[in-house]
């Protein structure tokens, strides 16, 4: 007996991500979803623990996006971005050895995605996406720019910080713990809210709790009792990091 085709679905949106679900299992019942996921930090860690033949990434999500999982995964697994109507884009994908689908989705259309896919998937998925990658963050870039500066409470005072002073970000209680290279302060955006502000080539959302600044990562050390770590050049604090962004460094 054939395993069953095992597929993978990140998007953050509940009711979207529940109705492209409720679609697949209608449309391809014989495969198996075998990881739901809300963000592209869960949509790799489910992917190294699960394998799947497919994945459906949206572009746009918090902290990593479709464009970053498809980059890491490439090669590994067949790769359907869903995406909002976007002319430029799409031109893209058709350039592209991936698929798409838009937002909202459709019956007929995720029908012809799939029968595609069952046709693809005795083939070895495609490795080179870098050149797709780099083409869709151009188009897709947001207007304005990133975040430029960070306004801190330190102790009794607010200071403004310059956004290229930042070494990294970490979740604690309702607040965000900024780090630079000699001073740490407490800002009240959540982790969420600030991921989606920072550039994604400078900011990595390496763990649900952390976002660290790539350039500013000195080691990082896997340990079986106490998971992943990483560790800033200049500074004594040692990070968590998830084991799926641990490869994903290592591999580079």
């Amino acid at each position: 007996m054939t395993a069953p085709i095992k597929l993978l679905v990140a998007e953050d949106e509940p009711p979207q991500r529940a109705a492209l679900e409720a679609l697949l299992r209608e449309l391809w019942p014989e495969a198996e979803l075998c990881a739901s996921c809300e963000d592209g930090l869960a949509a790799l860690e489910a992917f190294e623990r699960e394998r799947p033949d497919v994945v459906f990434l949206d572009l746009r999500m918090p902290g990593l996006g479709g464009l970053d999982v498809a980059r890491a995964i490439a090669g590994a697994a067949h790769v359907v971005f869903v995406t909002a109507h976007d002319d430029a884009a799409i031109a893209a994908f058709e350039q592209g050895a991936v698929d798409y689908v838009l937002k909202p989705v459709g019956r007929e259309r995720l029908a012809r995605t799939i029968t595609r896919l069952r046709d693809r998937l005795h083939a070895a998925p495609p490795a080179g996406l870098d050149a797709l990658v780099r083409r869709l963050r151009d188009e897709l870039a947001p207007r304005g720019g990133a975040l430029r500066w960070i306004t801190a409470t330190v102790r009794d005072a607010v200071k403004l910080y310059p956004i290229d002073d930042i070494l990294a970000f970490q979740a604690q209680d309702k607040y965000t713990r900024a780090l630079t290279a000699s001073d740490e302060a407490l800002i009240r955006t959540s982790l969420r809210e600030l991921v989606g502000q920072l550039d994604p080539d400078v900011f990595w959302h390496v763990h649900r709790s952390v976002i660290v600044r790539a350039t500013a990562i000195d080691t990082v050390r896997r340990d079986e009792l106490d998971g992943c770590r990483l560790t800033l050049k200049g500074r004594p604090d040692v990070l968590p990091l998830s084991s799926a962004f641990y490869h994903r460094i290592r591999a580079l």
